[in-house]
């Protein structure tokens, strides 16, 4: 990869270097610090007005507590008012004694009178003597059978907060319901006591933030934006995996926006339920600011990158200019002739080379006369390269003087206690005489597995740390019989292409189970991955029966995939899984005793 960076390099024109040395100095930084400002900046946005949210839920809650304790103060008074419950479980022969004791109980209209924060006080009591005046009131059997009424009579005493209709002006509100027993009587009534919805409404117009108060049905029962109250979650299509959470921050998509969703909820002292406070923000108007200043950024840089690739333009062609001369010139030469002289003004490496060109062009006049001159001379180059060649040949080394010379090697560090370095020699002498052994027969799979074994030590004894590996390989498997170098060139890629350059290293997972009468083999990294279009152009690469590596000798993927399909037929070959960040598995699958009908 390296190799070909250079080569497309030393082949783009220098102008097109220029610019692109501009672009990846001065262009990539600036352009990665600015990204990694505007990104704090707009996190910074994002926290502020968490916090903010979080202290305008806080308050909210203390405020609305301050209004529903009244209507909790009161039902606390009426439930353990003795004149009410003398009135409620009375007996009455006429109307005027109804009438009379309702005129020896004026605490209702007191209560209404005196706390702005209730808005209507009914007591359903089953007592047939009563007249209904809307303080007082027979339930109808469509109130009893209501899911409130039949809570509030099983539930003890504790009190529910329900958003209910009140049936004097058919408005709903947010309700408190509680039991009331009278002992004395041996009657049950139920209390309910409406909070007034302007004064929370008021408390939550407020709020910088959209803001409401939800029951336990999801009921919205206050709001700072008025055409919400009355509606439930679902009608303002609040996201179904936030609408039944209870408490937390939440980010999901509101109106078509993404939000930020804060809840809190609030329940009351000797409470059933009670309701939560929602807090809604949009995330792009909290950000607004920060991603103007991003699309500022963009822009000036976008503008001094288009400038600077002006000016290097400019220069880029003066130079060329300068060159265009020379090779002129050198185009010439190449045609025999050396009778000119090129004249190039300046002292730098261009005025340089102008000069050293003219110094060549004298030299080349005198070598070809010497050249003419003298035919001995051509003997004698003739003699020296024949020589040179001899040595070249003689120079070669011989696979038994390197696995003599690394035995040495070893022996050596053995010796002064190296054991660390004598190991990897060791593994390194053996894993050469492996390679240089292998063929196309078949090998047990113990034997791959040494081999691959050998491979990651030494890559161990180079990555220290950053390189883990397991070997799960099932005890029946080994003896069976595979390809050889048909597992190491995975493991190769995997640590080469998938761990080398995470500075965090990774593992490297090689797994070989018997299955039904097949060999399942796989090789599994967490390294960087591979993204699909890389997996395409893979794949691609399997069915136009090309390497799709090209890295020297090294064997790849495409050879493994090949030579899988060329032993075992057509319907076998590599798998590769692979996503960025999370990494790679390669896996096979080959028929135990495949070999010996299709080996070659």
């Amino acid at each position: 990869m390296f190799r070909w960076l250079i080569r497309t390099m030393n082949d783009l024109q220098l102008r097109t270097k220029l610019i692109l040395s501009c672009i990846v100095v001065a262009f990539v930084p600036v352009m990665m610090v600015g990204l990694f400002l505007t990104s704090e900046l707009r996190q910074m946005s994002l926290d502020n007005a968490l916090e903010q949210t979080a202290a305008n839920v806080e308050r909210v809650k203390k405020r609305t507590a301050e209004v529903i304790n009244v209507s909790y103060d009161i039902s606390y008074r009426m439930s353990n008012d003795s004149r009410l419950e003398g009135i409620a479980g009375s007996q009455y022969e006429t109307v005027y004694d109804v009438v009379k004791a309702y005129k020896t109980y004026p605490d209702i209209k007191e209560y209404l009178r005196l706390y702005k924060e209730i808005s209507n006080i009914r007591l359903y009591i089953d007592n047939k003597t009563l007249l209904n005046n809307w303080e007082f009131i027979q339930p109808t059997p469509a109130i009893v059978r209501t899911h409130w009424y039949q809570t509030a009579i099983n539930s003890s005493g504790l009190i529910g907060w329900n958003y209910i209709e009140d049936e004097r002006d058919q408005k709903n509100y947010l309700s408190l319901i509680r039991k009331i027993d009278f002992l004395t009587q041996h009657n049950t009534g139920v209390l309910v006591i409406n909070v007034n919805g302007q004064m929370l409404n008021s408390i939550l117009n407020q709020e910088t933030f959209e803001t409401m108060l939800v029951d336990k049905d999801n009921n919205i029962v206050a709001a700072n934006r008025p055409d919400r109250v009355g509606k439930t979650l679902a009608d303002i299509r609040f996201d179904p995996n936030v609408i039944d959470q209870q408490n937390g921050s939440f980010q999901a998509i509101l109106g078509g926006q993404s939000s930020q969703i804060q809840i809190e909820p609030l329940i009351p002292e000797s409470s059933l339920n009670g309701i939560r406070i929602i807090s809604v923000f949009s995330i792009d108007s909290i950000t607004k600011d920060a991603n103007e200043i991003i699309v500022l950024a963009l822009i000036v840089i976008s503008i001094g990158l288009v400038v600077a690739i002006g000016l290097i333009y400019g220069f880029s062609m003066l130079l060329s200019k300068r060159m265009l001369r020379l090779s002129k010139q050198i185009a010439k030469v190449a045609t025999g002739n050396l009778d000119i002289a090129l004249e190039i003004d300046g002292n730098d490496e261009i005025g340089q080379l102008s000069r050293q060109f003219n110094a060549m062009v004298v030299s080349i006049n005198e070598l070809i006369g010497e050249v003419q001159e003298s035919n001995r001379q051509k003997v004698q180059i003739q003699s020296r390269q024949n020589e040179i060649k001899f040595k070249m040949m003689a120079s070669q080394i011989n696979p038994h003087f390197l696995f003599n010379a690394l035995e040495s090697i070893r022996m050596k560090a053995h010796l002064k206690g190296e054991k660390e370095i004598s190991n990897v020699v060791r593994l390194l002498g053996k894993m050469m005489r492996k390679n240089l052994e292998a063929g196309n027969r078949t090998v047990p799979l113990r034997n791959e597995i040494d081999m691959v074994r050998c491979y990651l030590d030494i890559q161990k004894f180079r990555y220290e740390d950053r390189l883990n590996y397991e070997l799960l390989i099932d005890p029946t498997a080994e003896q069976e019989l595979i390809l050889p170098l048909i597992i190491q060139p995975l493991v190769e890629n995997a640590v080469i292409h998938g761990l080398e350059n995470r500075e965090e290293g990774g593992l490297v997972r090689i797994k070989a189970v018997l299955l039904e009468g097949m060999i399942h083999v796989e090789v599994i990294d967490n390294g960087e991955g591979m993204s699909r279009e890389k997996l395409k152009e893979l794949d691609r690469t399997f069915q136009e029966h090309e390497d799709g590596e090209r890295e020297g000798n090294r064997i790849g993927l495409n050879n493994v995939h090949m030579r899988l399909k060329l032993l075992y037929g057509a319907d076998y070959g590599l798998e590769i899984w692979s996503e960025p960040g999370i990494g790679t598995r390669v896996q096979f699958t080959i028929p135990i005793g495949g070999d010996k009908s299709h080996a070659v």
